[in-house]
């Protein structure tokens, strides 16, 4: 991380012009300042594909925004023509102009969210501005806010918090964690979307395991007793080792969602309902493991399982007994494992082209007890599946033509 001025300015400047973006500087005013995440990741070292800049000129930010898209081949955005901010598109960046609001940088900059978003790079003195002492709260891996108003403003900022312990693995300045337990009620003041997405980044976070326990110690979606419920997990006891990279990226997520939401949250929040039906099956199955040993489950039900966890089952893998876990995992990895991975001989088509049915509940039941005997060994190939087929349905839709 960076703490020398003189670095910092002259990162920025390498990453100004790496992004292709030096020429819109020509179109702003005097005075003008960058502000915000950009230079914040700047100064971890923290390199995204997306570029999101913020910036803030004295006057006439729609006017400026026009004449920059008008000479520059961009997407131009009024956000808000009441408090002049615009956007500019261009290509992978996203960059946000405003007007100054205080009569001095200073007043702007203390009314911004955190501390570590308000250090300001002041373009035509190229020099960076601190009041609020942000680069110390860097190197400190601190977040802390100048006023709690400023959050009060946007309530989405209290949930804003565990993102940057998610994403930056940053710790929650004591004064800022006690604003939150009082306020947390606020958050019903933010359209269920934003916090939606809020949610998303959260749990995508290297660090996201120590955001949701935090959120679970603070009850942010939910009274104190809502995690008593048995589907919740202990997540200090959670142990991640056996997961790869993938894994962690595309299971963990979802798992994270359950484990601070129940199902009247998710609607509520508008998950959509593919998320909705996971988290649906991962209950159904973890409560149905709570009065059955997972080695006593007959066939059908243990097929049923895999099948269908089949696609999301790492999600599932921390509700199972710790010894059966790292090879249930191997297993699922193993595409060849039809048991995990259940498939079939045959498919309807060819069924009802040799077997001569029509589609129905009785074509589905038949396919999936084709695919149960694959998963356990009893079906080698294509004739041994018509054959069972044929002696299916004679025990079980006589009247089938």
């Amino acid at each position: 991380m960076y703490t020398d001025h003189t670095l910092i300015i002259k990162e920025l400047e390498r990453s100004i012009k790496f992004n292709n973006w030096n020429t819109i500087l020509s179109f702003l005013p005097k005075g003008s300042y960058l502000v915000g995440g950009y230079i914040r990741d700047i100064i971890l070292g923290r390199v995204t594909e997306e570029v999101d800049i913020d910036i803030v000129v004295p006057l006439n930010a729609i006017e400026i925004g026009k004449n920059i898209s008008n000479n520059i081949e961009s997407k131009f955005i009024i956000l808000d023509k009441k408090r002049n901010v615009v956007r500019i598109i261009l290509k992978h960046i996203s960059m946000d102009i405003t007007n100054q609001v205080s009569s001095t940088i200073e007043g702007d900059l203390s009314a911004r969210d955190f501390s570590i978003n308000s250090i300001a790079f002041l373009f035509d003195k190229k020099r960076l501005f601190d009041p609020q002492n942000g680069l110390k709260d860097l190197e400190l891996s601190l977040l802390r806010t100048h006023s709690e108003i400023n959050l009060l403003n946007d309530p989405l900022r209290i949930l804003r918090c565990f993102r940057f312990v998610s994403e930056l693995n940053f710790k929650i300045d004591n004064k800022l964690l006690t604003f939150i337990k009082k306020n947390k009620g606020k958050l019903h003041l933010v359209a269920k979307e934003r916090i939606n997405n809020e949610i998303h980044k959260i749990v995508n976070g290297s660090n996201a395991l120590d955001a949701i326990i935090l959120i679970r110690k603070l009850g942010i979606f939910g009274p104190e007793n809502l995690y008593k419920d048995s589907f919740f997990l202990d997540l200090k006891k959670v142990n991640f080792i056996e997961f790869n990279q993938y894994e962690k990226e595309n299971f963990l997520p979802l798992f994270f969602i359950s484990q601070i939401l129940d199902e009247v949250s998710l609607k509520k929040f508008k998950f959509g309902r593919n998320v909705i039906a996971k988290i649906k099956l991962l209950r159904k199955w973890h409560f149905l493991l709570k009065k059955n040993d997972i080695t006593q489950l007959n066939e059908l039900d243990r097929f049923l399982l895999h099948q269908e966890l089949e696609m999301f089952l790492p999600s599932f893998i921390f509700y199972l007994p710790q010894n059966l876990r790292f090879d249930w995992l191997n297993r699922w990895r193993d595409k060849n494992d039809k048991l995990f991975h259940p498939s079939n001989l045959l498919n309807g088509d060819v069924i009802k082209k040799n077997l001569k049915i029509k589609d129905g509940p009785i074509l589905g039941e038949l396919l999936r007890y084709l695919s149960k005997e694959l998963a356990y060994k009893r079906l080698n190939n294509f004739d041994e599946a018509i054959y069972k087929a044929e002696q299916w349905i004679q025990q079980n839709a006589p009247k089938c033509d």
